[in-house]
């Protein structure tokens, strides 16, 4: 682990150097004899985790609570800075238009992912001819195709089908490149993963805790074909994964979001540091913490949200998720209420998840140095995914005993005769409750179909979804009802013909002269 984050560091200071997309990684001269010996090739593999998030003030970060805006689950949250609350309105709350395809945060989290592609492109070109032993050759290769296939992953479940690049090409020849379909898109991930099965399993690894490893690999498999529809191909690697006992649920669900890093749960986990130099922190804590507690508030939970926990009794998940104002915080030493200022909060609520207790937190306290590390997928993500492949599959029984799992560690029970729709109703509700602003939501709503043939997405958003309704006609919440400065009635111009995928970004758009096609509707 101490190893990983000194490479992170070594990653910050080279990768940093130059942009991905406009010149080589260190320089010609240098690229040519770096992948001299084992060392440098690990650390340019290791380097390269650095790029799921490219630094603390990341635009994926902020990117993934933005993706949590567009759902039931939270607000844009701060009405402090109705300025800077712009940015996000015409992704957030469905507007389209020119401002939603010059976004700066979109186009920063395409820029960024499209950067991570072309260092592991450079990597296995390198590596793959350098003179080391062919069983680290064979580690590092994989370990690069996990993160590429990874990186196209969060580009076509954002963006539909995106332009395929797997070799070096040049700043010229990548802006020419058309988009592949989705399809295609996915093949190549399943391609890469696949290869990648190769690692071995986490107690098994002799490189440093939060690289790669088969069940990792196999977790993210997993969902990419999940996402497809393909529950058969999904079953079999879940299976693996949750037969290899190599991971189990954590005990609390209060120590999952903690300072417990590479817990049992942990599968994919981003590693962070508290190093003030090179901020490697995570910058989440600020981004979403309380106006009142030097935070910037974005992201505020929703009321929604709130009762879909209380309709499950499920105490123990919302508190450990929500903070409400007046309320105190799980975690923290002291039972005082914790106070917010409803003028700046639309719902007067913050994440707790994200929350570090004062006693634990960096001195400064700034966005760059906390030491929280990010789940993008653990053990409790991979038993809903198990019930719910089993349940698509006739195995109702088997995606009961996965449903229960989850649901045990907080003592709520699930109906033993739950079947059919009512069961994978109850195992969407799961999701929503366990997982909520861990960067799901709104891709389980726009791949989950309703019994009409429409998403999911469909049914919650627009003029008659169920979130708009709520809003507009029942919501009696004293918070959001009452601050109108970010309006209540963000959903109403959701277009499915539109927004079930987020717009390519204007800039690369203009710059391939038309050759990258824009998403239908803007």
């Amino acid at each position: 682990m101490k190893n990983l984050i000194l490479y992170f560091i070594f990653a910050m200071t080279v990768f940093t150097s130059c942009d991905f997309l406009e010149e080589p990684v260190l320089g010609v001269e240098t690229l040519d004899s770096y992948f001299a010996n084992e060392e440098e090739c690990d650390k340019y593999v290791t380097g390269l985790y650095a790029k799921i998030t490219n630094n603390a003030w990341s635009p994926v970060y902020i990117w993934w609570v933005i993706t949590d805006m567009c759902t039931d689950d939270a607000w844009i949250g701060s009405t402090y800075q109705p300025a800077k609350y712009v940015d996000f309105k015409p992704i957030a709350h469905y507007e389209g238009g020119s401002q939603a395809t010059t976004n700066v945060y979109l186009t920063d989290f395409w820029e960024v992912r499209y950067k991570g592609i072309y260092a592991a492109n450079l990597g296995i070109d390198r590596i793959s001819n350098a003179n080391i032993s062919d069983s680290k050759k064979q580690q590092l290769i994989a370990e690069m195709k996990f993160l590429r296939g990874y990186f196209y992953f969060e580009l076509v479940k954002n963006f539909g089908g995106v332009p395929l690049v797997l070799t070096n090409l040049n700043p010229e020849e990548v802006t020419k490149v058309p988009r592949s379909t989705k399809e295609e898109v996915y093949a190549q991930i399943e391609k890469d993963l696949t290869d990648a099965l190769v690692l071995p399993v986490k107690s098994k690894m002799d490189y440093d805790s939060g690289r790669a490893n088969n069940g990792m690999v196999r977790s993210l498999l997993a969902k990419v074909y999940l996402y497809q529809e393909k529950y058969k191909e999904a079953h079999e690697q879940l299976t693996e994964v949750i037969a290899s006992k190599e991971y189990d649920l954590e005990t609390d669900f209060n120590n999952v979001w903690s300072d417990k890093d590479n817990s049992i749960e942990a599968i994919f986990e981003i590693q962070t540091s508290s190093d003030k130099t090179y901020g490697l922190g995570n910058s989440l804590p600020v981004v979403t913490g309380s106006r009142d507690d030097s935070g910037w508030a974005w992201g505020g939970p929703t009321s929604n949200l709130q009762k879909a926990f209380e309709a499950q009794n499920d105490d123990k998940r919302r508190k450990a998720t929500i903070v409400v104002s007046g309320e105190a915080i799980v975690g923290e030493s002291n039972n005082n209420p914790y106070n917010m200022t409803a003028a700046y909060h639309k719902s007067n609520r913050i994440i707790r998840k994200f929350y570090i207790p004062k006693a634990k937190r960096a001195v400064p306290y700034v966005h760059n140095t906390n030491k929280l590390n990010y789940h993008i997928i653990r053990f409790a993500d991979v038993l809903l995914m198990a019930a719910e492949v089993a349940h698509e599959l006739g195995y109702d029984n088997q995606s009961r005993q996965y449903l229960q799992r989850v649901r045990n560690r907080v003592g709520l029970s699930t109906d033993s005769n739950l079947a059919g729709n009512a069961l994978r109703d109850a195992i969407r509700e799961e999701r929503r409750l366990e997982l909520a602003f861990e960067g799901q939501r709104l891709f389980d709503l726009r791949r989950w179909k309703m019994d009409d043939g429409r998403t999911m997405l469909e049914h919650v958003m627009g003029p008659d979804g169920t979130f708009v309704k709520y809003n507009m006609e029942e919501s009696t919440d004293e918070f959001e009802t009452t601050n109108q400065i970010e309006p209540s009635t963000k959903g109403t111009s959701f277009n499915s013909q539109r927004d079930l995928l987020f717009p390519i970004p204007y800039n690369d758009v203009q710059l391939s002269g038309g050759i990258i096609e824009q998403n239908p509707g803007f």
